[in-house]
């Protein structure tokens, strides 16, 4: 299986780097969730969950429907398959339950375009009656369905979805985020090049919401520590294949540093062009970690090695937690877990933790449930501890990560640092 995946991997369109954006383009529209990945017999064995009394040893009462909204069709499938295993993960690992109630989940495809989105959204809310929803990819079907889950007082559980305004200016008390916002990674990374005294940077992102967010967040972080970015590119977006005037770009700027956002299709090409070009060996690139991810990584292959970047999770992360995950994931799906697979293995956590603490129904007492939710406090995740902030906007660790050789000799991004937290703006 995990073969199938790098060459799935390798022909991703460029349309991936949207799934953190608040702009997708694509049809997409076929219905999809035939292809659930099952738990190995067993998984639920090599981890247990970290919230304790939480999960039941015998879940009774009324089942809790959770629907779940990821792309099972399209560029993002991918995606949605790692969101679907960390959350049937966590229930394998629970007896298939939360807070010590059953649960039944309902899948809708999300596909790859905001249309196909709000109508799997809205099929869930208003056909299925789910008591919550799990996942979203795109931050334009995110950003379309807002107004829906805080009109109808249904919590929802974003997994990947980026946008910044979704715990900002949209921000809803029925909306909670398990994954990012576009602006932390980055920020992340801007700040630690400014304490590393790097004086000149030259920032490039495509040319599209996320993209504008992302380099943001590095800017806002690297001024702030007294740096000087000397530069700034946003190529077109989905539409740039060849990065050579960029790239010519970034050498004339006289820039002692290069921080990029590229993701899928995208982050491949150019990492691939900026050896190419004779840029790696003059200017050292930086990034948010979805430069040089394990969806790119192996097809970037050499091209990638040394590159730095910030992200909340990498595999090699050396905690109990972690290290019980990867290892019940592995076991189960022939493949390490991804950042979006522990979005929703926490996810998970949140409801199981809030539920534990919560009587009666959420259909009965939305507002009750959105209290136990922001009740939490401390989810002991695999990224390491974390928290939500008053947004529902994680709290969370960002690591400095390095494309090395791992154990194995393959190509890996091994933790070099902890570079702290990244809180909401004012």
């Amino acid at each position: 299986m995990a073969k199938i995946r790098l060459v799935v991997a390798a022909l991703l369109a460029v349309l991936l780097a949207a799934c953190s954006g608040s702009a997708v383009s694509g049809g997409g529209d076929a219905a999809g969730g035939d292809a659930a990945s099952e738990p190995a017999d067993g998984a639920g064995d090599a981890a247990s969950a970290p919230s304790e009394g939480a999960a039941s040893e015998a879940a009774g009462g009324e089942p809790i429907d959770v629907g779940l909204l990821i792309p099972t069709s399209g560029v993002y499938a991918l995606l949605g398959e790692d969101i679907r295993n960390g959350f049937e993960l966590y229930l394998e690992q629970n007896g298939g339950a939360l807070g010590g109630r059953p649960v039944e989940t309902v899948e809708v495809d999300e596909g790859e375009a905001a249309e196909t989105g709000v109508r799997g959204a809205q099929r869930l809310v208003e056909e299925d009656q789910v008591d919550t929803v799990v996942g979203i990819v795109s931050s334009a079907v995110a950003l379309g369905v807002r107004d829906l889950f805080d009109e109808r007082q249904i919590p929802l559980i974003l997994t990947n979805a980026g946008a910044d305004d979704l715990t900002g200016a949209a921000a809803s008390d029925y909306i909670f985020r398990t994954s990012f916002s576009n602006r932390q990674p980055n920020y992340a990374m801007g700040r630690w090049l400014a304490e590393e005294g790097v004086e000149d940077l030259f920032i490039i992102a495509p040319d599209y919401a996320a993209g504008r967010e992302q380099a943001a967040g590095a800017r806002e972080a690297y001024e702030a520590g007294g740096g000087t970015v000397v530069g700034e590119a946003f190529p077109p977006f989905t539409t740039t294949q060849d990065y050579q005037p960029f790239l010519q770009q970034i050498r004339d700027s006289g820039a002692q540093a290069v921080h990029a956002f590229f993701s899928g299709g995208e982050a491949i090409a150019f990492v691939q062009q900026y050896q190419q070009f004779g840029l790696a060996e003059e200017i050292p690139l930086y990034g948010s970690g979805f430069l040089t991810d394990t969806t790119v990584l192996p097809q970037q292959g050499a091209a990638a090695e040394g590159i730095r970047t910030a992200l909340h999770y990498a595999p090699a992360l050396e905690n109990p937690t972690n290290q019980a995950f990867v290892e019940a994931y592995t076991a189960a799906y022939d493949e390490p877990p991804t950042q979006y697979a522990v979005a929703a293995w926490d996810a998970a956590q949140l409801l199981d933790l809030a539920l534990a603490d919560f009587e009666g129904e959420i259909a009965d007492d939305p507002e009750g449930f959105v209290t136990a939710l922001e009740g939490v406090g401390e989810i002991d995740s695999p990224r390491g501890p974390f928290t939500l902030s008053d947004t529902h906007n994680p709290e969370q660790p960002f690591y400095l990560l390095e494309v090395a050789p791992g154990d194995d000799g393959q190509l890996t991004n091994i933790v070099v640092e902890e570079l702290g937290s990244v809180e909401d703006p004012n």
